[in-house]
């Protein structure tokens, strides 16, 4: 699938705008009761779109309830637009849940985005939800790898301006990047994130998501 004459520039274009609207600092209650963990597969050779949304309730994390919602793939991989790929399952998803989450971690970035506008971003300005990014890898920026203890952190920048954090959430194990999606400042991103993954490198809700979008594949 190759993405039609200009589309490229279009999607570019929806990004800036949309990023403008990105709130980066707390909003409403800091009282936090479900969480939901966000991701997406491409399965039948990227034919589909696979959402999984899974909900759980904080901060024991207890899965509640989980959602998966396959949809036809309507555009094709295009570098640093992917969220346009995989939000329209991703958000059928999350719909279907029992209940809205409060917060949704997402697998993949927020901020840290050359254009401030991962899917964190995408699904929070889209839905007026609280999102975080958590990455598994860098997409932009540079850092100093922090120390191998968990809770070690350093700053994720690029240019001048700081997009994220490099959290380590297990001791001597890679590192996450992690980023405001939307309604949430970093320091508490960063908070959330390490309390949300007590034994794993990734948060929980996302590792649940994870699994969830990849069965069957």
């Amino acid at each position: 699938m190759r993405a039609p004459r200009g589309l490229t520039r279009q999607l570019i274009a929806e990004q800036r705008r949309l990023a403008s609207r990105v709130v980066r600092r707390d909003i409403g209650s800091r009282r936090i009761e479900w969480v939901a963990g966000v991701d997406a597969a491409f399965p039948r050779g990227g034919s589909i779109t696979r959402g999984a949304a899974v909900l759980m309730r904080w901060p024991d994390l207890e899965t509640v309830d989980q959602a998966v919602v396959e949809r036809p793939t309507e555009l094709p991989y295009i570098p640093g637009l992917l969220s346009f790929r995989e939000l329209p399952a991703i958000e059928a998803a999350l719909e279907s849940l029992c209940r809205t989450p409060e917060l949704v971690f997402c697998d993949g970035q927020g901020v840290a985005h050359p254009r401030r506008f991962g899917i964190a971003c995408h699904l929070g300005v889209t839905r007026g939800l609280r999102t975080i990014g958590v990455g598994k890898t860098k997409l932009c920026g540079r850092y100093e790898m922090p120390g191998e203890a968990r809770g070690d952190r350093a700053a994720l920048l690029d240019g001048q301006e700081r997009v994220g954090t490099v959290l380590r959430t297990r001791s001597k194990v890679k590192p996450v990047y992690v980023s405001i999606g939307h309604g949430m400042g970093l320091a508490r991103a960063v908070e959330l994130t390490l309390a949300s993954a007590p034994r794993y490198r990734l948060p929980e809700p996302i590792r649940a998501a994870d699994k969830l979008a990849g069965a069957g594949s």
